[in-house]
């Protein structure tokens, strides 16, 4: 092994790196050019191709193919396009997968029509997607004894004994030759080699079908992906929309549609709804003539088209209709009118809408959680008509597959007007009550500007980076609402004698635990679960009736029981009403007094003061909450918490004013010297500093900074954070902090913005250079400063590569497995000498 390598060696070695590399460079460039920009320009140039209606676009698509006109506009287009496509394919396939592990649905196994089976199906459980299940008729079938539902559903058994009579006797008048179709299916399942896809699945991989492992075999995975997306495109999105299109230009809707802004949307709907029909109509007559093969080929279909519009309704269309709703009750808040609201649809309907669905997504995501709070207080049993979203049981998929359309219809319209009325309840009405109680608290202030000398921006982030979080990461808020609901529902059951209905029985409750080992047994007892031999689809089956919470407690039904139902939803009622009214009034009245000695009397947002209020209402209920826990533990006890609590408070607000004070505001200021004023001042203006606003910045950067610290590779900055986060707030080490954290990064950030400032205000002015080049280096020596600093990191890192490189070539020439070769030819010691072929062959 020589000391040093010769330089041919050297410059041999460098020339294969960058031989290597270029290759590398051109087949990746080739990847990412036929799957970023082939595929989607395709993709585009195909779609308006195809929906521009015209049959010259066919005939010149090949030259459209090759345009170079909108490129960039196309290919993001084109990768939506794909995006879809891709997602139309995968719920394709995990559709099937829900179908051949859940079952199909009876009629598309048995000769009956799905129209004609589907109303015999009250067994099933309701899927509950809006939250509203359905009324009492559709209760489990088989409930266990123990688990009756006293006074709340009692002619549900002798119906239902009908219906499964019913059920039986269809079961029976079904075909010989369906069984037969059944035992062929069956016996094509059992003739199928699984392992020969998951071997086909092995291998294939990730990067051999993208191309990154150096192969070219990716092109026929383009050339497929190609093909798919112009065969999805067809299939799902040009047969759909003329079909629509044609029916409402046959309708004398065309105008109509086109005044929504939404045509193609709407048209395509429509068009998959008339497809649906159709389904319906062609299965009906291919079970009439008997043509087995076509009607389970054309009840697949239909199964596919009907979950998909189900989703759109379920997550597209129903929290559209919360969210207008909710705008449309709120008007008076900001002095608003539905003719503002129409002029923003004309101006803007695409992000109008896409707000609208956002607040209802919202809207339905909380009351789904206030719900879920509320079965955690509440007895099983009492919200019987609310679909459970934490059963394992629960598959809404399964129950768009199985359950009729007037299921799902009755159930939209139930979960409309319980969601609507709520909203009148908790808004319109407190609203109107505030207007005419306090006249002057409504409207709210909503502009998008302010004169104020307080920036806008420095208050969206100090609501996003401090306020937010300090209220939705603390587990303290669910803990309050659930004691505020327990003491409700304690205070309405005693006054209405509801406690056994509400709450359950104090005798019941001693043994619930061996209660609910009892009806947990009992209720696998009674819902017959399927042997092997019957499949998945009997298990699914099962599941869909057994309904009801399996953990129903028993409860004492007093007098007049209906009447105190009623009593106790008018009282919650009015309960909902004052909490809505406190909401809406408290924290925006605290948040504008405190605000008031900050600004004077501008008007600033609303959300900010919101924020504040709820901010200080939530420090205040902690401190009472507090007190209230120390209070039986005696005065020594608290004074002495007291001072606990003082002591950290004092080394916390130590600490807060070094890393969310100090730091963020040297950081803004370092990166409003170095980044925004070289972009923004010219040469011949004064740049001018808002304190306030850079540190605003500096707590985003510093944010981060420390995110990108933690997520990166081990150094004592990493290490310092972690300790620090591991320590927390009641364990803090203020010596610990001070000396291994704030003390090191203020010093560093002050180096950074006085280094510069000494060199361009003392050094520069000693050389004796004119006023210009003066104002020059010192309005640029920051950002020539960390271009210096960047190019010493790159260097740095060029070199430790190229050493990397001088070690790798050295190796790859003289080191044979971990045996070192000579170098020299001839050896004067043949015992340190190497074996003779070895040597011949270096």
């Amino acid at each position: 092994m020589p000391s040093r390598l010769p330089i041919q060696d050297i410059f041999a070695g460098l020339v294969t790196s960058i031989g290597t590399a270029i290759r590398y460079w051109f087949h990746y460039t080739l990847v990412a050019f036929a799957w970023l920009g082939v595929v989607p320009l395709t993709a585009c140039r195909i779609y308006k191709c195809l929906f521009t209606g015209s049959v010259s676009s066919l005939l010149t698509l090949p030259l459209d193919m090759l345009s170079t006109d909108n490129l960039l506009a196309d290919c993001l287009q084109g990768c939506f396009v794909v995006t879809c496509t891709l997602c139309a394919f995968i719920s394709l396939v995990w559709l099937r997968e829900q179908i051949v592990h859940g079952g199909a649905p009876i009629w598309l196994e048995h000769a009956a029509p799905p129209f004609n089976a589907a109303g015999h199906h009250h067994n099933e459980a309701p899927a509950g997607g809006n939250g509203a299940e359905n009324v009492a008729p559709d209760q489990p079938a088989n409930p266990p004894a123990e688990n009756a539902v006293v006074g709340e559903n009692p002619d549900a058994q002798d119906d239902q004994a009908e219906e499964e009579e019913e059920d039986n006797e269809e079961e029976e008048d079904a075909g010989g030759e369906d069984a037969a179709d059944a035992n062929n299916g069956a016996q094509d399942d059992m003739n199928w080699n699984a392992l020969e896809w998951d071997r086909a699945a092995e291998e294939l991989t990730w990067e051999r079908m993208l191309g990154l492992d150096g192969s070219l075999v990716f092109l026929e995975h383009v050339f497929w992906v190609v093909s798919l997306n112009t065969l999805f495109i067809l299939v799902f999105a040009f047969c759909p929309y003329h079909i629509g299109h044609f029916s409402l230009v046959g309708l004398g809707f065309e105008e109509h549609v086109q005044a929504s802004h939404f045509e193609g949307l709407i048209t395509t709907i429509v068009g998959y709804i008339l497809l649906a029909i159709t389904l319906i109509i062609c299965h009906g007559l291919a079970t009439l003539v008997k043509f087995h093969r076509s009607r389970r080929l054309l009840g697949v279909c239909y199964i596919v088209v009907k979950v998909s519009l189900l989703v759109v309704v379920e997550i597209g269309v129903f929290p559209l209709i919360c969210g207008w709703w909710l705008d449309i009750c709120s008007l008076e808040m900001f002095d608003a009118t539905l003719k503002d609201r129409e002029l923003s649809f004309q101006s803007a309907p695409g992000t109008t809408m896409f707000l609208h669905w956002l607040v209802g997504m919202v809207y339905v995501f909380y009351f789904a959680s206030f719900i879920l709070l509320l079965r955690e207080v509440l007895r099983p049993g009492v919200l019987w008509f609310l679909r459970n979203l934490n059963d394992p049981d629960f598959n809404p998929v399964q129950e768009m597959i199985h359950l009729p359309i007037y299921r799902h219809l009755r159930r939209f319209i139930l979960s409309v007007i319980v969601f609507g009325s709520i909203v009148l309840l908790m808004l319109w009405l407190p609203i109107r009550i505030i207007k005419s109680l306090l006249p002057n608290f409504l409207p709210y202030n909503v502009m998008l500007y302010s004169d104020a000398p307080v920036s806008e921006l420095s208050l969206e982030l100090l609501l996003l980076q401090v306020v937010l979080p300090a209220l939705l990461e603390q587990g303290h808020t669910r803990q309050w609402l659930k004691g505020l609901v327990r003491a409700w529902t304690v205070t309405a059951g005693y006054l209405l004698d509801l406690h056994s209905y509400l709450l359950g029985d104090q005798e019941e409750n001693e043994n619930s635990a061996n209660q609910q080992v009892n009806n947990n047994q009992h209720a696998r007892n009674n819902n017959a679960i399927p042997v092997v031999g019957e499949g998945l689809h009997a298990a699914h089956q099962a599941i869909l009736q057994q309904g009801g919470p399996v953990g129903f407690q028993p409860y004492r039904r007093p007098l007049n029981f209906p009447l105190r139902i009623f009593l106790l939803i008018v009282f919650m009622c009015i309960t909902l009403l004052i909490a809505s009214l406190i909401c809406l009034t408290l924290p925006v009245f605290a948040g504008r007094w405190l605000m008031s000695f900050w600004t004077g009397t501008a008007k600033i947002h609303e959300l900010y003061t919101a924020a504040c209020g709820l901010y200080v209402c939530w420090l205040t209920i902690r401190a009472v909450t507090v007190l209230v826990a120390w209070m039986p533990q005696g005065r020594r006890v608290i004074f002495q918490k007291v001072k606990e609590w003082s002591l950290m408070i004092m080394k916390t607000l130590i600490v807060a004013v070094l890393l969310a004070g100090v730091v963020p505001l040297l950081l803004g200021l370092l990166f409003e010297l170095v980044i925004v004023a070289p972009l923004r001042v010219p040469l011949d203006q004064t740049p001018l500093f808002y304190p306030w606003q850079d540190w605003a910045l500096g707590v985003l950067h510093a944010k981060i900074i420390a995110a990108i610290t933690l997520m990166g590779p081990q150094w004592w900055l990493k290490t310092v954070i972690e300790q620090v986060y591991a320590n927390g707030i009641r364990n803090i080490d203020l010596h610990y902090i001070i000396r291994k954290l704030a003390a090191p990064v203020i010093s560093v950030l002050l180096l950074s913005l006085c280094v510069p400032y000494v060199i361009a205000s003392g050094v520069v002015p000693l050389l004796g250079v004119t006023a210009e080049m003066q104002n020059l280096v010192h309005r640029r020596i920051y950002p020539f400063l960390l271009m210096v600093v960047v190019l010493m990191g790159i260097l740095s890192f060029q070199v430790r590569q190229f050493k990397r490189l001088y070690e790798h070539i050295k190796n790859d020439k003289y080191l044979v497995g971990q045996r070192l070769v000579n170098y020299e030819r001839k050896s004067g010691k043949q015992g340190t000498s190497p074996p003779p072929a070895q040597s011949s062959q270096e």
